[in-house]
């Protein structure tokens, strides 16, 4: 994320969350720059940045800002934070929990609250769009509650006459947290789970506290991983062996760390890929870690950061190549600041096509195409090959009325991908054989777009103008999902949705009747937009995902037959397309990234 994207992120965050959306800075995600955000009217000392105190307010509408933020910081003081807020003889209303149990219940205003000064008090009541269950362990769980609104008092302090402060009198039973103080007083971080067929590390987003000290961190991080992956990613990701647990806090000597934990019928194996693994959980991290195992060898990581890179999580060597459909054919898009690549069809294979989508693993190529038949149905053509795709198979039988851009599988064997498509409203799944079979989801609604993570065990849906994600699971090569995730958004009408980073996605939604592009993280806190006036619904979205490789998500997208790329947002003229006859005129369409 450059620093004006995340400059306008925080621009985003007020009071206000609906529809000017909402940033949570991600200090993980190598697409932030910087140190992260700096809390505005909160406590800094040591590089704990904690919420206003109850008398830091200067008026109603900012005490009202600040009690939704009073709960953020370490979870065991929660409710000693909210408590201060409340009128005393209003604390037994708070049902309170302890320890693990503590859960703050994070909310997304949809309009400015409403404040009425009456004589002796005020009342507020606040419009909320419920986002989740913010627990002890750093996961945003899905919500629970369905209030859409939360009614509450303001006692007055005088002085002289004046107000001077104010408590909170029958306040809500449970502590509120404002995406806006997620997204000031916490940190998201990524943590990683191996797959469940143990090949693959997958992402997990967490939440950190900003108050957390920096030498406690990494204790933090150790016991995320102890508790084992959010909910939604069981199907995708294996928690750790039973009874592990972490062996007191970790140490920093100098610039060496040093883990102690319990893990108990692990070997050298398991041993060696929970170091990968904690290596990667703590990026951001430097300098060296010794991991003590009871009862097993000790791990010595030297360096961190070398782990990281001699263990890489994904395969994305090369850049990614721009292409898009003209004509009926692939070609290469040429930016005067990028290489363009070679076309991955052969030419006998290179016509009436609608889209595309091209994977690369090494030397071998997979080219999955959505072709148009002689009676305007939609057919899918797949084909597996060494550099260019000559040969491709097609589905059998009367095609469909509409297919959606396919995707690959990034997790699968290479030697017998898996891709997923949307035809006619279902999701069906092909491999090089090329015939499409359903996938059951056990959602209601059509489905009208999918796509996959770059570690290629979750997908994004979109099902019935829905966003949810959803976990993939392909061992010995039976395809397995769910179950799905609704994402809490205040879009309306999502017409597509790709991939944009390892814990965000890019979605085309519309906002006050207006279609456009918003970013979105993968729990549905964070909302910023990118381009908010397409002028029509997206019917194409593709894009480049931010990874520990690349410091920046690219996309491209199709509204109304025209095709633009983003950052900047601008039309794909003609003149990029490569090997084409000038004298026919035509758009670029579907636009695609290979790598």
């Amino acid at each position: 994320m450059t620093r004006r994207l995340l400059a306008g992120l925080l621009g985003a965050v007020s009071l206000l969350g609906g529809v000017a959306g909402c940033g949570i800075p991600e200090r993980t995600e190598v697409r932030v720059e910087g140190t992260g955000p700096v809390a505005t009217g909160g406590a800094t000392s040591a590089g704990r940045v904690e919420p206003p105190s109850r008398t830091a307010a200067d008026s109603p509408e900012q005490f009202v800002r600040n009690f939704l933020a009073a709960p953020a910081g370490e979870p065991d003081r929660a409710y000693d934070r909210v408590r201060q807020y409340i009128d005393r003889g209003s604390h037994s209303l708070l049902q309170e929990k302890q320890g693990s149990e503590v859960v703050l219940t994070v909310v997304r205003l949809t309009k400015q609250p409403e404040i009425t000064t009456n004589l002796d008090d005020i009342d507020v009541t606040i419009s909320v769009q419920q986002v989740g269950r913010l627990r002890a362990d750093g996961v945003l769980a899905p919500p629970e509650a369905s209030e859409t609104s939360y009614r509450f008092r303001l006692r007055p302090t005088l002085e002289a006459g004046e107000e001077i402060d104010w408590y909170v009198v029958n306040p809500p039973n449970v502590p509120l947290l404002s995406v806006d103080a997620l997204a000031t007083y916490y940190e998201s971080r990524t943590v990683y789970f191996w797959s469940s067929d143990r090949q693959r590390l997958v992402p997990d987003q967490r939440y950190l506290p900003l108050a957390v000290p920096e030498d406690r961190q990494v204790s933090e991080v150790v016991k995320w991983l102890v508790a084992g992956p959010s909910e939604w990613l069981g199907r995708a990701a294996s928690p750790l062996p039973d009874r592990t647990d972490l062996i007191n806090n970790a140490t920093r000597t100098g610039n060496r760390w040093e883990v102690n934990i319990e893990m108990p019928g692990v070997d050298r194996t398991r041993v060696e890929q929970f170091g990968t693994q904690l290596a990667w959980s703590l990026r951001g991290v430097y300098g060296g870690l010794d991991l003590k195992v009871r009862n097993q060898q000790d791990l010595v990581i030297n360096d961190l950061e070398q782990r990281r890179q001699t263990h890489r999580i994904y395969r994305v060597d090369d850049p990614p190549r721009r292409f898009c459909v003209y004509d009926g054919a692939i070609h290469a898009l040429a930016y005067p600041d990028e290489t363009p690549g070679d076309v991955p069809v052969g030419a006998g294979a290179n016509s009436d096509i609608v889209s595309a989508a091209v994977s690369r693993a090494g030397t071998a190529t997979h080219a999955a195409l959505v072709v148009e038949d002689p009676n305007g149905r939609r057919q899918l053509a797949v084909g597996l090959g060494q550099g260019q795709v000559s040969i491709l198979k097609r589905s059998t039988g009367r095609g469909w009325a509409a297919m959606s851009r396919p995707v690959w599988l990034r997790s699968a064997d290479q030697r017998e991908p898996v891709g997923l498509v949307v035809a006619d409203g279902r999701l069906l799944r092909f491999d090089g054989g090329a015939q499409p079979a359903p996938v059951t989801l056990g959602l209601t609604g059509p489905v009208t777009a999918v796509a996959a993570s770059l570690d290629g065990h979750r997908l994004a849906v979109v099902v019935a103008g829905v966003p949810y994600v959803v976990a993939v699971n392909l061992d010995g090569g039976v395809l397995a999902v769910g179950p799905a995730r609704r994402l809490p958004v205040s879009l309306a009408q999502l017409t597509a949705v790709d991939w944009y980073g390892e814990n965000h996605l890019i979605v085309a939604g519309s906002a006050a009747g207006r279609p456009g592009l918003y970013e979105m993280s993968v729990d549905g806190a964070l909302e910023l937009p990118l381009e908010q006036d397409l002028g029509a619904p997206a019917t194409h979205l593709t894009s480049y995902p931010a990874n520990p490789f690349s410091s920046f998500g690219l996309a491209m997208v199709e509204a109304n037959e025209v095709a633009y790329r983003t950052s900047p947002f601008d039309r794909i003229p003609q003149d990029l397309v490569q090997d084409v006859d000038g004298a026919r005129p035509g758009n670029p369409t579907a636009p695609f990234f290979v790598y």
